[in-house]
């Protein structure tokens, strides 16, 4: 991957930005690829964010479907075996996507045809069908929680960062297009239909254009850049965000390679014989000769490992480490601890995954909180972060009713500073409080 090949591509994207039309460079970019690699676009966007050409995501993110139409055609495909096996995270995530396509295809077949009969009862019938399709085809939620918690923060390790910030903001467009089409799906029957066509259609080229960006860019990045066990830890954590329409029909055990056990047979075997001395020195045969391979062992270290269950002092009493994690699990809240350094360390393990309020995974953690959120509350998040570091405030309230769920969720954002006053942090604790709207007197003491 050649450092003059970034800087074309680079370039070829600044005079985009700059206004220049998408037909005057693709010949340019024709003549100077005969592929491109997933690698190059994703270095090419780090080089745009980061340099001082004052390119930001949000004007990568409003540019995507032109840089995407560029590369069509042109991207260089990676093959990993495993990506086609039952239960590989790649092969879910493909086959979401063709029911994701079916389901919206459903939707426009029977918006047509609502659009095209006067049959009230037919039209009855299509709108229980819509209803039904547009459930589906809503799902895409998990598809894209999946992707934006479990493959970013994996992707962000490997310093691929700017892929994530623009895919992540493109993601919050369709989810709000999508939203515009369930509204105005709700009209009907009395509303116009073709009001509902225009969203729907308005959508569905954002959605399809994200299925191309995710299988011919996003995946790409991932096989070339993923190991085997960073695809094993996606595989064990995805059930938390749930699967769109579909759910894998395997488990995806892949096959490890032990290597040193199978040696051809063709090649000269070293033998190693111990010598006198034990543990001091080895020699070894080879075809040329002998030699010797002596070394000094160095002192047993003493383990430094924490006994979980041993007592130390702790706050105005005693607790062992494992304790402290089973109060902390067994609080009614869902807890999450930022460090000073802005970096996600901890979160406790009080609810099931399917019942969290703000889903949090293993692989969050380490992660800096800006990549821990969507574009377009950073910078809420930011504004959170500068009133509890400088003490403006110690503690930020919030609360909301879900639409979903029903829960009435009251989140608190509480600084958390050390006995000398200075700031180590942020944690926040979520609580479903709705059942305290739901008490049924002033006064219970009764067991029952």
């Amino acid at each position: 991957m050649s450092d003059q090949r970034i800087q074309i591509l680079r370039d070829i994207l600044l005079e985009l930005h700059q206004g220049a039309s998408p037909e005057s460079v693709q010949e340019r970019f024709n003549q100077h690829f005969t592929g491109v690699s997933a690698l190059e676009i994703s270095l090419m966007e780090h080089e745009l964010m980061t340099s001082d050409a004052g390119i930001t995501f949000e004007d990568i993110m409003s540019l995507c479907n032109v840089h995407t139409n560029l590369f069509k055609g042109a991207i260089t495909a990676v093959e990993v075996a495993d990506a086609d096996q039952e239960g590989h995270p790649v092969y879910v995530f493909k086959q979401e996507n063709l029911a994701l396509r079916a389901a919206l295809l459903r939707v426009r077949r029977i918006l047509t045809s609502y659009a095209e009969t006067t049959d009230t009862d037919l039209q009855t019938d299509l709108l229980k069908g819509l209803r039904h399709q547009l459930n589906l085809l809503g799902q895409f939620e998990r598809h894209y929680d999946r992707k934006e918690n479990l493959f970013f923060p994996i992707m962000e390790r490997y310093g691929h960062d700017a892929p994530p910030q623009v895919m992540w903001g493109v993601d919050d467009q369709i989810r709000e297009l999508f939203a515009q089409v369930m509204t105005t799906s709700q009209s009907l029957p009395d509303g116009d239909v073709t009001v509902v066509l225009t969203t729907f259609e308005a959508f569905a080229k954002e959605f399809e254009e994200m299925i191309f960006k995710e299988e011919a860019i996003l995946l790409m990045i991932l096989l070339e850049t993923f190991t085997q066990d960073d695809w094993l830890t996606i595989a064990e954590e995805s059930e938390t965000y749930g699967y769109a329409i579909i759910k894998p029909t395997a488990k995806w055990v892949p096959h490890r390679e032990v290597f040193g056990e199978m040696a051809s047979a063709d090649q000269p075997q070293a033998v190693v014989q111990p010598t006198q001395a034990e543990g001091q020195a080895t020699v070894i045969d080879t075809p040329q000769g002998q030699f010797t391979i002596t070394f000094t062992p160095k002192p047993e270290a003493k383990s430094t490992a924490i006994d979980r269950n041993q007592q130390q002092p702790f706050g105005k009493g005693y607790l062992s480490v494992e304790e402290a994690n089973l109060i902390l699990n067994h609080l009614p809240l869902e807890l999450t601890f930022v460090n000073k350094d802005d970096i996600f360390q901890y979160f406790n393990d009080s609810v099931p995954a399917d019942d969290m309020v703000f889903k949090r995974t293993k692989s969050q953690i380490g992660r800096h909180v800006d990549l821990c959120h969507p574009p377009k509350i950073l910078e809420r998040v930011r504004a959170i972060f500068d009133l509890l570091r400088s003490g403006r405030k110690d503690q930020v309230d919030m609360w909301f009713k879900s639409d979903k769920t029903g829960k009435f969720i009251y989140v608190v954002y509480k600084a958390v500073r050390d006995d000398n006053g200075a700031f180590q942090g942020v944690l926040e604790y979520v609580q479903d409080i709705q059942p305290f709207f739901e008490l049924g007197s002033d006064m219970k003491r009764d067991l029952d």
